[in-house]
């Protein structure tokens, strides 16, 4: 049998409510005393609660027998829930605890049906199904329950109340005089109940309710946990529906609008047809290539055909800007005056004779190449009858062979500016830019990991726009600018790609007169681009990404550039950014290699810079509290006074005061340095560490300088048993700083000898080298920042590999006359070079005592 519960539009009434019309019956209640057994009412999808009022539909033929006999007899029966939805559910469907009902009033309609009111009475558990005909007959207990009062059950009651309240704000169709009846019952038991009747759970948390053997305070919880996330459903679905709203009516709203709008339009004669034909005139009169001028016009049709509230309206009409703003035919004029772009480089920068002498070059060729082309329009505009036929068939093979390379104009370099930071790589590239009268345009590619970045998204995505290249050449506003692309070195690869690869097709000349953009879709000419990367290192430039550049090496100032520098860049930059006037303050030479020498130690100028511009700030703060009046002239105890005390002082005469210190030379991506291996000996069994985070080149290096010293010995005036009860230690400080190289060999082997031999390092000579187990000394990397670093320090001999010889002509002349080189082949060259005579270490102990 089944039984429904009724309809929505049947609400439940209270017992007590007024008479029902004529139709209907009313029953009267019936109080059976402790019935043993019940005939069973089972419910689909019903659970009914004790003191809980519930009308209730009954169609089934055993459902609709049991209720005539309940009506007839006046018995109680007994309400229980099934477990599934069967027409006539089985004693095995049923559950085992259920309510026992009093049927208050009836309604028999015309097809048989009846239409119940139902009062729950008290709970019972079945302990047999005696019978399941003609309906289910069972053997029960009675369940009864015993609610306590207590200022928690009250707190309960009140919170049941308010999530009811709340519940039935939230659903709208809940009858004002079921809220007030439930609002107005004063029993707990009969209030929780009642609630349960009225609110959406699922079959087992109903059950669950019913079956509960815990404290009437226990039940109430679990049931406003029940209401609370009724209340979230609730109030979730609610913002749904709203948003949903808020939506539909902002879609109204711009429809309306939208008509409106095209109605004025139609008005003021402006309407979407001339829109159309002002960007088809703007898309002609673009000079794109014929694909992209398709491309547009295919677009621009679509675009004609949708109503302009369509998703895809918008998406078409931003590409068909993007098209038609780029410089598909702009460039600018370039000065190619050779003095002109000589005197804006020395105005701009100070040195860098390598990287100005090739812009000059670049700007010479660009001339001549202009040169030839006139000549050869010049000679194609000469009448034929004034040639002979050999004249006339030179001039044809003339103009074939000038012509065809201009057919498509490139640049033909693309160069890379490789430096330590600070030497002015940036800055050069929009002095190049001032001195060829072109646009200059920067792009910082370091951290980029999306290959997107370079070549664009496609326009399936929603957001789509074009790469940074094709960005930054529309915000230039011509197709022949000076495209900077800062710190290639440090492009990153993961899962979105490698934008290093993107840019292989950007930084080819043979590829980039078509470089694809994913948003366009088209072929962009970016050969007429002068690009110029800068990096740090060359190592971490991609194979074939470095393949495609001209490398330049910027190198580090020394001294007296540095000072030529801040004299004629950095000092009247800093004194006009700090609101003095030139002839107010002035720098002594004196205070600027004060400034260079004590507070600064790099390879550019950046520094320097940031050091005198606090020395001018300074001025101007005591120059408003009137501790100081202009003019002012910077000396070095000025210096002192305002900078505080150096940061930075000669230590290698204290490093290598005792044997086993060797001062070596390194490169580093931010120029060279100078480095100190230590070497220290101790009792122990023949062990050998190395510590100051050395990698694996450098280790082998120290292995390999070891060797040497314990085969070489006694040439070396060392006993060979020190090495059989004894440990060597090996230490490069600056332990958090990684290393790695064998340029360190030689001073490794500088150290041990000292050490071992007792005889002290000069401290005014630095070395590097890479050496072999045969005591070879071979030519290492980066001579010219490792010279400079020396120089910086105070070095007054440096030892070098013969083979490096040539490498010295890179150096600057004064650095040249202000250092001693020893070129050395051999390890006993270095050792002879660098260790002072055991006779002067002997002398000096014997006049300190």
């Amino acid at each position: 049998m089944r039984l429904q519960p009724m309809s929505n539009d049947a609400h439940p009434v209270a017992p007590s409510a007024p008479e029902t019309p004529t139709t209907e019956s009313a029953t009267p209640s019936l109080t059976s005393p402790s019935p043993e057994t019940l005939s069973l009412l089972a419910l689909n999808n019903v659970v009914v609660y004790p003191l809980a009022a519930m009308p209730l539909r009954v169609s089934q033929p055993r459902a609709v027998r049991l209720v005539e006999d309940a009506i007839l007899n006046r018995t109680a029966i007994g309400a229980i829930a099934a477990r599934s939805n069967a027409d006539e559910p089985s004693a095995e469907d049923i559950y085992r605890v259920g309510t026992t009902l009093t049927i208050a009033r009836h309604f028999k309609s015309s097809d048989g049906t009846y239409n119940l009111l139902v009062q729950g009475g008290e709970r019972f558990r079945v302990l047999e199904v005696v019978s399941e005909t003609p309906y289910l007959f069972a053997r029960v207990e009675l369940m009864p329950e015993t609610w306590e009062s207590s200022l928690e059950v009250e707190a309960l009651q009140r919170s049941l109340k308010e999530a009811f309240q709340r519940i039935a704000e939230l659903r709208g169709d809940m009858p004002e005089e079921l809220l007030a009846m439930v609002l107005g019952i004063e029993e707990p038991r009969q209030l929780t109940y009642t609630i349960a009747t009225y609110t959406r759970m699922s079959l087992e948390s109903a059950q669950h309710l019913l079956e509960m053997e815990a404290p009437g305070a226990a039940k109430m919880r679990y049931l406003l946990q029940v209401l609370n996330r009724e209340i979230e459903l609730l109030e979730l679905g609610r913002k749904i529906q709203a948003e949903t709203q808020s939506e539909l009516e902002r879609s109204q709203r711009e429809h309306f609008l939208r008509e409106q709008l095209r109605t004025i339009q139609r008005e003021l004669g402006e309407d979407e047809q001339s829109e159309i034909n002002a960007l088809r005139e703007k898309i002609l009169a673009a000079g794109m290539n014929p694909e992209a001028e398709r491309e547009a016009l295919r677009e621009l049709d679509r675009l004609a055909q949708m109503p302009p509230m369509a998703p895809e309206y918008s998406v078409i009409r931003t590409y068909l800007d993007w098209m038609v703003s780029l410089p598909w035919q702009t460039v600018t004029q370039d000065n190619l005056d050779i003095a002109h772009a000589r005197r804006v480089l020395d105005e701009d920068h100070y040195g860098l004779k390598d990287v100005k002498e090739r812009i000059l070059e670049f700007l010479a060729v660009r001339k001549r190449r202009q040169e030839l082309a006139q000549e050869a329009q010049l000679s194609s505009e000469v009448a034929p009858e004034t040639l002979s036929d050999d004249e006339e068939l030179a001039g044809s093979v003339a103009e074939e062979t000038q012509a065809a390379p201009l057919r498509r104009e490139r640049e033909g370099v693309i160069l890379c500016f490789i430096g330590p930071p600070g030497v002015g790589k940036t800055s050069l590239g929009a002095s190049i830019a001032r001195a060829m009268g072109r646009r200059f345009i920067r792009m910082s590619v370091g951290g980029v990991h999306d290959e997107a970045e370079i070549r664009g998204f496609r326009r399936t995505y929603i957001g789509a726009m074009p790469g940074r290249i094709i960005q930054s050449i529309r915000r230039a506003g011509s197709r022949n600018p000076v495209f900077m692309i800062d710190e290639v070195d440090k492009i990153g690869a993961d899962y979105r790609g490698d934008p290093a690869s993107a840019l292989l097709e950007v930084l080819d000349p043979e590829q980039n007169f078509a470089f694809h953009d994913h948003y366009l879709d088209v072929p962009f000419d970016l050969s007429q681009t002068m690009f110029i990367c800068t990096a740090n290192t060359l190592e971490t430039i991609p194979g074939p990404l470095r393949d495609r550049m001209e490398v330049l090496h910027l190198s580090g100032y020394t001294e007296r550039e540095k000072l030529a520098i801040a004299q004629g860049y950095l000092v009247p930059r800093q004194i006009k950014e700090n609101g003095l006037l030139p002839e107010e303050v002035c720098f002594d030479d004196e205070a600027i290699l004060k400034i260079i020498r004590e507070y600064t130690r790099e390879a550019g100028v950046r520094n320097l810079e940031r050091e005198i511009g606090s020395i001018c700030r300074k001025l101007v703060t005591r120059y408003q509290e009137g501790r100081v009046t202009f003019p002012v002239c910077v000396t070095p105890e000025l210096v002192r006074e305002l900078l505080g005390k150096a940061r930075y002082y000669n230590e290698i005469a204290e490093r290598t005061d005792l044997p086993g210190v060797a001062t070596g030379l390194s490169w580093t991506p931010f120029g060279g340095e100078i480095i100190f291996v230590e070497a220290t000996q101790m009792p122990g069994n023949k062990n050998f560490l190395l510590t100051g985070q050395l990698g694996d080149v450098m280790k082998e290096s120290a292995q390999a300088a070891l060797s040497y010293v314990r085969s070489h010995a006694e040439a070396l005036g060392i006993d060979p048993r020190v090495f059989e009860k004894s440990d060597l230690h090996v230490h490069v400080p600056a332990g958090a700083q990684p290393k790695d190289g064998p340029s360190a060999g030689v001073t490794i082997v500088t150290a041990l000898a000292s050490l071992l031999s007792g005889r002290r390092v000069r401290p005014d000579v630095a070395m590097t080298g890479e050496i072999t187990l045969r005591g070879s000394v071979l030519p290492v990397g980066g001579i010219k920042e490792k010279v400079l670093a020396a120089h910086r320090a105070g070095i007054k001999t440096v030892i070098l590999p013969k083979r490096n010889e040539p490498d010295l002509e890179d150096l600057p002349e004064d650095v040249r006359q202000g250092l001693s080189f020893v070129l050395v082949d051999r390890v006993q060259q270095v050792l002879d070079a660098a260790l002072m005579p055991p006779e002067r270490r002997r002398a000096r102990r014997r006049r300190a005592a």
